[in-house]
């Protein structure tokens, strides 16, 4: 995976290592409502910091990713949203920049792991993860500590080296 120094996820077949600050150049996060609507949301708080971050080239594929990632969250960890009575349990965007990566990851209140579908030609749905797969340098998912407070789902890009330090 590079002999960088300190990375943001490494090894990444074993989720997500504990994050050195110090190789963390830039993090933020947002709360997203259990709603569809927070796809949207969600595509212009990515747009926004990959501007901010002056790494404006590899918006659409992290836009692509950052959607599928929400709208499964949406989907399979909060189907048909909080019961009535029940707080809502928000789902949490965090992109993090490193020396040469970029992490996507996304939080749910869910344990239970995304799972690559297969997927016929003429199905509208479940290409997610594969498009997931397509677009980043690897992806995984990790249970938080406390396994029924959910888990992250997570995707790394590489960042172009114009855009790395050195």
């Amino acid at each position: 995976m590079g002999s960088e120094g300190p990375t943001l996820l490494e090894p990444l077949w074993q989720g997500p290592a504990p994050i050195d600050p110090s190789a963390v150049s830039g993090s933020v996060s947002c709360v997203l409502p259990a709603r569809y609507e927070a796809v949207k949301g969600a595509r212009q708080f990515t747009g926004s910091t990959l501007r901010q971050w002056n790494l404006s080239e590899l918006l659409d594929e992290v836009a692509l990713v950052v959607s599928e990632l929400v709208t499964n969250a949406l989907r399979h960890a909060l189907p048909g949203g909080p019961a009535p009575g029940e707080p809502e349990r928000p789902v949490r965007l965090h992109l993090m920049r490193g020396p040469s990566r970029l992490v996507c990851a996304v939080r749910d209140p869910s344990a239970v792991g995304p799972v690559v579908g297969e997927t016929g030609c003429g199905e509208e749905s479940g290409r997610g993860l594969h498009l997931v797969e397509s677009f980043t340098d690897g992806w995984g998912w990790q249970p938080l500590a406390d396994a029924t407070r959910g888990k992250i789902v997570w995707a790394v890009f590489h960042l172009p080296t114009h855009a790395q330090p050195g």
